[in-house]
């Protein structure tokens, strides 16, 4: 069964493109016609890639891997940070750092400073700082924040990318590219579809369009997420028996040997104890 439907797409303004003057010709495999100036996107085909996109995606967080959302228009900010923040998926919604992945180590000593930062604010040497500095430190852990916040847990780089809009995130497609991570995106009718792994041919402007799919990969993470906890489960209960079982037997093995009631003692035994 589709995770959307032809007339949810409708309503969310998925199919409008772009201007035809603006088009890139490799997007012409999802463009349904013109109207107006105007390309309109193939719903039918936009459903098929969601499904695809929402499947992979489903399988990584199932896996217990990262995927990075990256989001810097101003329409899917708060998009992005409330539902991706859900799932407790990273995600950028500021200017992406250049070297986000390409120069991984970086970004983690940026993000460890920022750690430290709050430890020293807990700490009493905090309180003889003088006012100034005190600013200054709390300005440059703001601007960190704005910058790193989301991605503050990410200790490895993610098993994959969505883009927004991959035209404005060009840089972070480009790092992604460079180390293959796999990259999913919303790609419009003026993008370029060639390099991206899962394309959703979408409408990355409006904002109805853009909170309809990411909720769809949402849903699809938090999907994976539940069948990961109930198989972790299923395993534990599964090794439980096994183990209590192990236990048993090394008891077992280091317990004092107990004699049988019926050997009880023997003729030589016997005749010592008539003796004494």
């Amino acid at each position: 069964m589709p995770r959307t439907n032809f007339q949810d797409l409708l309503d969310a303004g998925v199919h409008f493109g772009h201007l035809k003057r603006k088009w890139n010709p490799n997007m012409a495999p999802f463009i349904f016609m013109e109207k107006n100036g105007i390309h309109i996107i193939d719903l039918q085909k936009t459903i098929v890639k969601i499904d695809e996109a929402a499947n992979a995606i489903k399988q990584i967080a199932k896996s217990g891997r990262k995927v990075l959302f990256v989001a810097t228009k101003k329409q899917a900010k708060d998009i992005v940070s409330d539902l991706v923040g859900g799932v407790n998926m990273p995600y950028v919604t500021e200017r992406w750092p250049g070297g986000m992945l390409t120069n991984f180590p970086t970004i983690r000593k940026a993000v460890k400073k920022m750690m430290s930062i709050d430890k020293m604010t807990k700490d009493s040497a905090w309180d003889v700082l003088s006012k100034r500095e005190k600013l200054q430190i709390s300005r440059q852990r703001a601007k960190l924040e704005k910058m790193l916040g989301s991605i503050a847990d990410l200790t490895r780089l993610p098993a994959a990318l969505f883009i927004v809009d991959v035209l404005k995130e060009k840089i972070a497609v480009r790092e992604a590219q460079r180390l293959g991570i796999p990259v999913f995106a919303m790609v419009d009718t003026n993008s370029q579809p060639e390099g991206i792994d899962f394309v959703i041919p979408a409408n990355d402007d409006a904002s109805q369009s853009i909170s309809l799919i990411v909720q769809v990969m949402t849903d699809a993470i938090r999907e994976g997420l539940s069948e990961r906890k109930v198989e972790r489960e299923k395993e534990g209960d599964e090794k439980e028996p096994s183990v209590k079982a192990r236990r048993a037997k090394v008891a077992d093995s280091h317990a004092s040997p107990v004699p049988d009631d019926d050997e009880d003692l023997d003729d030589e035994d016997l005749d010592e104890e008539i003796d004494e």
